[in-house]
């Protein structure tokens, strides 16, 4: 029987002190659990890249600084993110 390695949670910012921390997994679960999608669903209503998110939900990687901004956005207001991305769509 195989089993997949063990990934600790790492911190978002390697030197936060332990009660000052919190984890990226942690972090990005919590944003895409609220919108209640899917890991796919997820990456294509906000045009993220799948594997990526996969690979830090699983705790491989961490995010970079401009991903956890546009999280931390999809969190706070995601109708208005919905609402931009559909403007991209549309022709100047």
């Amino acid at each position: 029987m195989h089993m997949a390695p063990i990934h600790p949670d790492r911190p978002i910012d390697e030197s936060a002190r332990p009660e000052g921390s919190f984890c990226a997994r942690a972090m990005v679960q919590r944003v895409r659990w609220g919108t209640g999608l899917t890991q796919d669903a997820f990456a294509r209503t906000f045009r993220l890249d799948a594997d990526a998110l996969c690979e830090i939900e699983a705790g491989r990687t961490l995010p970079d600084a401009a991903l956890l901004a546009y999280l931390q956005v999809i969190e706070w207001r995601p109708a208005a993110v919905l609402d931009a991305l559909d403007q991209g769509d549309k022709p100047v």
